[in-house]
């Protein structure tokens, strides 16, 4: 039986140790595990009004068993689509229905005759086009993937797919299509209308970043070659550790105890290092823990991809969780200096890949419990749909009046043109005098405090030059404030940390990227193009900032967007 090795030595919890050792010993006598299990509602709210909310979203506790149902009815389906010749597959989703493909394509790759994954979740157009050039349209296969059917990114990437067929005089294009989806969406209506070679319909009772070890992640692993059956065993395997009433046992409960109690204690920044092979797994977890707990002013921030570094370059509000599957001595290394200066750490080792489906329970389970100690609902998201709100709202505006608002830097620096809302009022009043760049980048970081941390959110192609240099911004900054830094792509982290970023505490200090697009791609149907809906995506998300009093720098790049991140990098080096 293969499962995560959890043992006294790979946890140090310093000075949270007594608070960890207390609640444990509350969870046992509350019955907290067993109230969990049979979907007690109480155990998060107790109001009457969440019942029905909670009960209804709990179904992901028991997927590793009642899926294994329907592998054979998945594994049939990627024979056929491999004997009717596709070789690859372009997985359209976002949040939930793609973090968990990509973390599976990234671990596992592609099994001898199986098909090749790509996961599109961006509406920026060159990463659109990016994907449309890299494929053989004729041997391609479509997974259209989302819960609630209507999400507006995947509507607009399958409208794009479809026409490309239809312009490439394909017969039955939707014979070249899949939804996974749930019940009565308009995507079930859609992929029935087109002719899709099959739809999924996933169980209603599981939300989407709860999802990977339904429909939405098996079959993708599936068509990559994934043995279903050996990774819900591991899963179920993690599942049966989850069950058990002690906490000390359990290392779901144990896990989400020691993160629950370190939050609360201050200490309310996750941050993840993985050894190479695991690295993508990051990008699900951050949108997991971020979306589940950042509501009500409380959260718990996940930091994922940060260089691991010394002691002395980590503020108090830390714990750290490092993931091991192959021999890393140098991470280890760090890992075990950070424990010994006191910071919490919890190291995990694999013993190969299929442990992988085992963490994906793991986390589930241990973020459930980090809502019961943070006294939040952990399964919605109530501010992920006020961002989609003001999109709408402003490509309504687009489609009366046929451009988005126009918008007038505050301050020029070359290329590179930027706004802020700052706070305090008194920090705000001063933005009108500010006549240089250096003036409001010194403005906008004099307002960092205890406990706040930096998010960077670029909406941009995620080419690996951007990449690179949206980090160099990021290791500087973290190096300058002492201060948790996270980085995410536009609109991808909507669906991620997005969440927290509005409903978490006021902790935050945001710098967003935008981006003027070289070219464009229309979007068959829609009066508006990729890049307008992107950027209406960055105003709606902008205002929805500004609304809940965050402090927000808006950075626009110009027309060319690695050339502007260095111009940025540049100024904001001799400020900090």
């Amino acid at each position: 039986m293969k499962e995560m090795k959890l043992k006294n030595k790979d946890i140090r919890l310093g000075k949270i140790r007594s608070k960890v050792l207390a609640t444990m010993k509350k969870f046992e006598k509350k019955n907290i595990i067993k109230r969990i299990w049979e979907k007690d509602h109480t155990v998060w709210k107790k109001d009457e009004k969440y019942s029905s909310l909670i009960m209804n979203r709990l179904g992901w506790l028991s997927l590793p068993y009642t899926m294994t149902n329907h592998v054979y009815e998945i594994n049939e389906f990627t024979k056929e689509v491999i004997a009717d010749g596709f070789t690859e597959a372009v997985l359209l989703g976002m949040g939930g229905s793609s973090m968990g493909p990509e973390v599976l394509s990234s671990v596992f790759g592609t099994a001898r005759g199986y098909l090749k994954l790509r996961v599109l979740d961006t509406t920026d157009p060159s990463a659109v086009r990016s994907v449309s050039e890299s494929i053989d349209l004729e041997k391609t296969l479509f997974i259209v993937s989302s819960k609630s059917g209507s999400t507006i990114e995947v509507d607009s990437m399958f409208r794009y797919f479809f026409g490309m067929l239809n312009d490439a005089g394909t017969k039955e294009p939707g014979r070249r299509f899949v939804a996974i989806t749930d019940s009565g969406t308009v995507l079930q209506s859609l992929a029935q209308e087109n002719g899709f070679r099959k739809v999924f319909t996933n169980p209603s009772d599981i939300g989407g970043r709860y999802s990977v070890l339904s429909y939405f992640g098996l079959v993708p692993a599936s068509l990559m070659g994934i043995d279903l059956i050996e990774f819900l065993r591991n899963a179920g395997n993690m599942m049966n550790l989850c069950s058990n009433l002690d906490p000390s046992q359990n290392p779901g409960a144990l896990i989400g105890i020691i993160t629950g109690i370190a939050a609360l204690d201050g200490r309310d920044k996750l941050t993840l290092s993985y050894t190479n092979e695991l690295k993508s797994f990051g990008y699900w977890l951050e949108q997991l823990v971020a979306e589940s707990t950042g509501k009500e002013r409380k959260g718990i921030l996940p930091v994922e991809g940060e260089t691991p570094d010394k002691p002395s370059a980590y503020g108090r509000d830390r714990i750290f969780v490092s993931t091991f599957l192959s021999k890393d001595v140098k991470l280890k290394k760090k890992v075990s200096a950070l424990a010994r200066k006191g910071f919490p750490s919890i190291t995990i080792m694999l013993s190969d890949k299929y442990d992988v489906a085992g963490q994906f329970y793991l986390w589930e389970f241990a973020t459930a419990v980090m809502g019961v100690l943070l006294g939040i609902n952990p399964f919605d998201e109530p501010n992920v749909k006020e961002s989609k709100d003001n999109t709408t709202r402003v490509l309504n505006d687009f489609e009366k009046n046929g451009k988005l608002p126009e918008e007038k830097p505050l301050v020029k620096d070359g290329p590179v043109g930027m706004n802020a809302l700052l706070k305090p009022a008194k920090a705000r009043s001063k933005t009108k005098k500010l006549m240089t760049s250096r003036d409001l980048l010194r403005s906008f970081f004099s307002g960092k405090g205890k406990g706040d941390y930096f998010a960077l959110m670029a909406y941009i192609e995620g080419s690996k030059s951007n990449l690179k240099q949206l980090n160099r911004i990021r290791e500087l900054i973290k190096a300058a404030e002492r201060s948790a830094v996270t980085v995410g792509l536009g609109p991808r982290f909507l669906h991620s940390t997005g969440q927290y970023h509005k409903g978490g505490p006021n902790t935050g200090l945001f710098i967003q990227f935008v981006t003027g697009d070289k070219f464009d791609i229309s979007i068959p149907g829609r009066t508006y193009s990729f890049a307008t809906l992107k950027n209406a995506q960055a105003l709606g998300d902008y205002e929805a900032l500004q609304k809940w009093n965050r402090r927000v720098l808006r950075v626009n790049l110009g027309e060319s967007t690695e050339k502007g991140l260095r111009k940025f990098y540049d100024c904001l080096k001799k400020v900090i």
